[in-house]
């Protein structure tokens, strides 16, 4: 209104100024009115027109029709009609707006209270669930934790709604009454991805004492490093059930199981010498070595799954053997499911250096041996466990690149399509299948990093990087990154010559991954079997930590050959 008032002012100093610059026309016009001086003369046909022209002057009627015309034209070009109605319209529709916007706000505090109300719910549920008890079978004690593990990401989304709803808004002292406060301390702590309870106590365990001079001869041929460790794993609870110290193979057999694991680790483990290098046995036998007995668990493709080449090797290096004989017919495409009494009975011998062959498809006892930590009685978390500076240069990049809570990808891809689609049903997953499962997972998890393990090729690591992404920004894609001398991380293996050596660098991988806050593994691989063993005996292993796209078929799988 003040800005109206100011408005038609300044019109009506307009038009006082106009008014008064107009220049007076020397000849009288048909309306103009003259002052009669009194004592001006006037004859009587002059003042009968002046009579006249007074009388339709001072008409009303006559003045407010010629009048209005010229007021509504003047109007008319002075004054922004458009403006007038667009301000009445903006102002109808504002006062509209105000509605909807009270009521969408109402709706939003509505839902925030629902939703206060279900956590509440969720978190009394949460509180009641009674921990199953130590007599409970495993299968109850999995389906608890399982329900357990859904109620938290419930209880996790509902607060993600609330905190979008609240994002809206300036809520001031709302949020921090204690009747609407949406961040309820008992959510404190709680997450989805809790560490795995390895139930300790309750491992089924047996004591690994070898009788004095009683020697089991490692042998292990199938696969590449992870292959070889699983099979010493299993050589080891051999010997324990046999009552044996193991032989650690040569390097010149097979790999140098000493540049990656603390073969003395072990021993101190048990307080007792039970497993010796190749370099010891033959220094005890004198450089006299002969395997007395070859038992041979498997005989199919071949008796002990052990090849012409393999022999020739032990040979050079001076080991002889005796006949190879099986025990029972076993085929390394088909195991047959064992238990420690069978192997007892089959392999007990009175000779002092006994051989089986390769045992790494062997099913003994799986789910002793599956146990965290082994099914060997030890004092420490695991036995066979990377070395002291494989360990110390996995923390170093830790904490130099991710920092304490990341997640681990093993991406298996070189060699692994053909692999994966001979299995039914396949486990290759087309990279975009592959990100969407793993931003799921990191979103789950509320980890901001991703450390990659990996043989693909960058064109492929390319792909998943640009792909992985939550909340519109990119989940970074960390691995591990060429020697450099200004980063000293790496420096321990550099000192020790041990950088470069691509066994030591696997290892490193499994270390890192293994300690990592949820590990995403490759299905099928046995360096992701590795890195699983690694976590449940280190107790690193999370409710999240699953096989990449695990419950899933690939969206697209190509023919056969």
């Amino acid at each position: 209104m003040d800005r109206e008032s100011s408005d038609e002012e300044e019109d009506r100093r307009h038009l006082i100024h106009q008014n008064d610059t107009i220049p007076k026309s020397p000849h009288p016009s048909t309306f103009q009115i003259d002052d009669d001086h009194p004592n001006q003369f006037k004859s009587p046909r002059h003042s009968s027109y002046a009579n006249h022209v007074l009388n339709f002057t001072f008409n009303k009627r006559y003045l407010f029709a010629i009048a209005l015309p010229l007021l509504i034209i003047f109007i008319y070009f002075t004054s922004d009609f458009k403006a007038l109605f667009r301000t009445h319209l903006s102002s109808h529709y504002d006062q509209d707006g105000a509605v909807a916007s009270n009521l969408m706000r109402q709706s939003e505090l509505r839902a925030l209270y629902l939703l206060k109300q279900q956590q509440s719910r969720l978190l009394d549920l949460w509180n009641r669930a009674a921990i199953p008890s130590v007599n409970s079978n495993s299968t109850d004690s999995n389906s608890f934790q399982d329900f357990r593990s859904a109620l938290i990401d419930q209880i996790s989304l509902n607060k993600k709604i609330q905190d979008a709803l609240l994002s809206t808004h300036q809520l001031g002292s709302w949020l921090d009454s204690g009747e609407h406060n949406v961040t309820d301390p008992r959510l404190s702590g709680l997450t989805a991805c809790q560490k795995v309870d390895q139930k300790l106590s309750e491992r089924r365990t047996i004591d690994w004492k070898p009788k004095q001079g009683k020697y089991l001869f490692a042998i292990c041929t199938s696969g590449q490093m992870s292959n070889h460790l699983i099979c010493l794993e299993k050589h080891m609870f051999f010997a324990a059930v046999l009552n044996r110290v193991l032989v650690i193979p040569s390097a010149k057999v097979d790999y140098e199981f000493s540049r990656v694991l603390d073969i003395d680790h072990i021993n101190k483990c048990l307080g007792r010498q039970v497993v010796v290098t190749f370099e010891e046995f033959a220094e005890l036998k004198k450089n006299h070595m002969h395997i007395d007995k070859v038992l041979c668990y498997f005989s199919l493709p071949q008796p002990c799954y052990v090849d012409d080449d393999h022999v020739k090797k032990l040979k050079a290096l001076g080991v002889s053997l005796s006949e190879l004989k099986t025990v029972w017919t076993e085929d390394v495409k088909k195991p047959t499911e064992r238990t420690i009494q069978e192997v007892t009975e089959k392999f007990s011998s009175n000779d002092e250096v006994l051989a089986i062959g390769d045992v790494f498809f062997a099913d003994v006892e799986k789910q002793w041996v599956m146990q965290p930590g082994g099914p060997i009685a030890h004092k420490c978390k695991t036995l066979i466990e990377p070395s002291r500076l494989i360990l110390l240069t996995a923390q170093r990049f830790i904490q130099t690149f991710l920092g304490e809570n990341f997640v681990a990808l093993h991406f298996r891809r070189h060699g692994f399509l053909k692999f994966c689609n001979a299995k039914n049903p396949s486990c290759f997953f087309p990279i975009p299948q592959a990100a969407e499962c793993i931003t799921r997972l990191v979103e789950r998890a509320n980890m901001p990093v991703i450390y990659l393990s990996t043989d693909a090729a960058e064109s492929e690591t390319g792909l998943l990087q640009s792909l992985v992404m939550l909340n519109g920004k990119t989940v970074p894609l960390i691995t591990r990154p060429a020697r450099n001398s200004a980063e000293k991380w790496d420096a321990l293996l550099y000192r020790k010559k041990l950088d470069g050596d691509p066994q030591v660098e696997a290892m490193l991988d499994k270390t890192i991954s293994a300690l990592s806050g949820v590990f995403i593994g490759a299905p099928g691989s046995t360096f992701t079997e590795d890195i699983l063993r690694l976590r449940r005996g280190w107790g690193t292993a999370s409710r999240c930590d699953e096989y990449l796209c695990e419950g899933e078929v690939p969206n697209f799988i190509a023919g056969d050959e």
